[in-house]
């Protein structure tokens, strides 16, 4: 019929539609090197997986039930215990030595919250202190002697001290600060003081060994209740006293922390025991 037009006729081996340019069938070896450009068709299946037994591993006897030591585990060395004991050791001796610091300290740190204004205890000589003025800001008058009377230095500190006892009252001594520059043969001690008022033996780390001081320069014993007057130490001076007593706690605390967790026994799981 007209209009209908049928399909071009191909040589076998050849490919539909593939025509050279007078109209003739091209050959197969040609076609063979020309590279097609359907992609193949692949197959698309379910992915391979491993067989797994459903539930934990809880209840299996053959995966828990092994009891020989793993080799790897029993090659490993031995923890260190003499490390481990001496560190435990210079742990506890330093929260020690950090407690009796801070134990020096409790008193003048506590005197930093005495009242800022001296109280007029009166004269030296006639003064008989009691309990209720321990660790004061005071304010007296009086003569200082000479018996018994030492010069010291402390480190760090360019000025001088002298310790005195009061003339007539042999329990109440006096320690002046004398700036530098000024000792000398001919210092003279003042006859006005106002300081921290406080049992010598309760004067805090700064005065331990003044008793002894005395007693191998000059052979006078001190009393044993004899009070210190400190001439310049007011309770604003000694706030230091509170951070570094704050300071020394807070380093034996963390030492005792330390040795709490080393001597703390160990789970299986690696977990401390409760």
């Amino acid at each position: 019929m007209e209009g209908d037009e049928s399909p071009p006729a191909t040589t076998p081996g050849t490919r539909p539609g593939c025509r050279c340019l007078d109209g003739s069938a091209p050959p197969l070896a040609i076609l063979r090197a020309v590279p097609s450009t359907e992609s193949p068709s692949v197959s698309k299946g379910p992915a391979p997986s491993m067989p797994v037994k459903p539930g934990d591993f809880a209840g299996d006897e053959a995966f828990l039930g092994t009891t020989e030591p793993d080799p790897e585990l029993t090659a490993l060395p031995a923890p260190p215990k003499r490390e481990r004991t001496f560190a435990v050791v210079m742990m506890c001796l330093t929260a020690a030595a950090a407690l009796a610091m801070s134990v020096l300290l409790f008193a003048e740190a506590r005197y930093a919250f005495a009242p800022s204004s001296p109280s007029d205890v009166g004269d030296l000589a006639t003064l008989k202190p009691t309990v209720d003025l321990s660790n004061h800001y005071a304010f007296a008058t009086g003569l200082l002697g000479t018996t018994g009377a030492i010069r010291y230095a402390r480190t760090a500190e360019s000025d001088s001290f002298r310790l005195m006892p009061v003339a007539g009252n042999p329990s109440v001594w006096v320690e002046i600060r004398v700036p530098e520059g000024f000792e000398g043969p001919r210092f003279v001690p003042p006859t006005k003081f106002a300081g921290r008022l406080v049992p010598l033996s309760k004067a805090g780390m700064r005065h331990v060994g003044l008793a002894k001081a005395v007693k191998d320069q000059t052979d006078v014993t001190i009393p044993a209740d004899a009070w210190l007057l400190i001439d310049g130490s007011s309770p604003r001076a000694s706030r230091w006293a509170i951070a570094l007593a704050a300071l020394f706690v807070a380093f034996a605390g963390w030492n005792l922390f330390g040795v709490a967790r080393v001597l703390r026994p160990v789970k299986d799981d690696g977990k401390p025991a409760a």
